[in-house]
């Protein structure tokens, strides 16, 4: 039996297609019916190959990470985790700090505990490139850079490197663990949310871009990655999943050639940044209204970070598909279903 958590999710659903080509039982874990019926559906429209019958070999159980007792009841049985569920937030607020920790950091202890307990063969964790370390003057991140705990994170990657931690605590104890850290995660659906407002944004139209550089990978390349490490005999070892390291000025011109609509030209200025800092800062003190832009984020929308994923091609002669070739096929979903 394989047990996906945040099965409703990006990486979670389009795991769960790659999935269905096996011929072994799958447990989905959710939280809302109604994003049961929204997963279905847009499998189904972007996996001709999906059929409902290879759907209904899903067994879906009602679980939240916190719920020890639920969770205990979705473990019955289960030799494989792939552990998607997560939660991104990038609010400075105490209450989202909490609830950051309470799914990153307290959910994955939750589960890791649980596989342990259950003698669950091997366990597969969706981390993020943003609990890495970083290399000075230009040099390229990979799975072994450091991390300066004496620098500030935000909140995000402060309570993902957390979640990181009880997974290597529990391979000390016994369980077969490997951490996938994924780049800027493109695939089609959930445009409302991550990766998917690029889309929904550019259709609207937007007229600025950050000149942020970074890495991006398909959902589809991560959901491949992370099956063939559970079936490999590789075991406590993390590795990067980025396709390119690109800026979100090219990849924001890209989707806007295949939709059809205006690229943004104007770039972003570090003051422009500042003076929404400043507004949200004053809301947050007179109004109490959320801050999402911080300190931390005006610096990171001016970094220029490169990655590597040379680890995993050498491991498993993994091959990534080009960001252009992913945009090109997820706009046209947009254009053909969304728009």
């Amino acid at each position: 039996m394989i047990l996906v958590s945040g099965a409703t999710g990006l990486v979670g659903s389009h795991l769960l297609a790659q999935l269905l080509d096996l011929d072994q039982p799958i447990r989905a874990i959710y939280r809302q019916e109604k994003k049961v019926t929204y997963t279905k559906e847009l499998l189904l429209s972007c996996y001709p190959k999906l059929t409902s019958s290879q759907w209904s070999r899903i067994e879906w159980v009602e679980a939240h990470l916190e719920d020890i007792p639920q969770l205990s009841d979705a473990f019955q049985g289960v030799q494989e985790v792939y552990h998607c569920a997560g939660y991104v937030s990038y609010n400075s607020s105490d209450k989202e700090y909490k609830k950051l920790r309470k799914i990153n950091i307290e959910g994955t202890s939750n589960m890791v505990n649980l596989a342990l307990s259950h003698s669950v063969k091997k366990f597969c964790h969706v981390s993020s490139i943003a609990t890495l370390g970083s290399e000075l003057k230009q040099k390229i991140v990979d799975e072994e850079s450091p991390r300066n705990h004496e620098n500030k994170f935000d909140n995000y990657s402060i309570t993902k490197y957390g979640g990181e931690m009880e997974v290597w605590r529990a391979s000390q104890e016994g369980l077969n663990v490997v951490i996938v850290n994924p780049g800027v995660i493109i695939g089609v659906g959930f445009w409302e949310t991550g990766s998917g407002l690029l889309f929904s944004k550019i259709k609207k139209g937007l007229r600025y871009y950050i000149p942020l550089v970074t890495g991006f990978v398909d959902v589809r390349d991560v959901a491949k990655a992370m099956i063939l490490l559970m079936h490999s005999s590789i075991k406590q070892e993390r590795f990067i999943l980025v396709s390119e390291s690109i800026s979100f000025k090219e990849v924001l011109q890209q989707i806007a050639k295949e939709m059809g609509c205006t690229p943004p030209k104007k770039r972003l200025q570090p003051w422009m940044v500042k003076i929404g800092w400043i507004f949200q800062w004053l809301g947050r003190i007179l109004f109490g209204t959320n801050q999402e832009i911080t300190k931390l984020s005006i610096k990171a929308a001016f970094n220029t970070t490169v990655y590597s994923s040379a680890k995993i091609e050498k491991s498993l002669n993994f091959k990534f598909n080009p960001i252009k070739k992913t945009i090109t096929r997820v706009g046209r979903n947009y254009v053909e279903n969304e728009a």
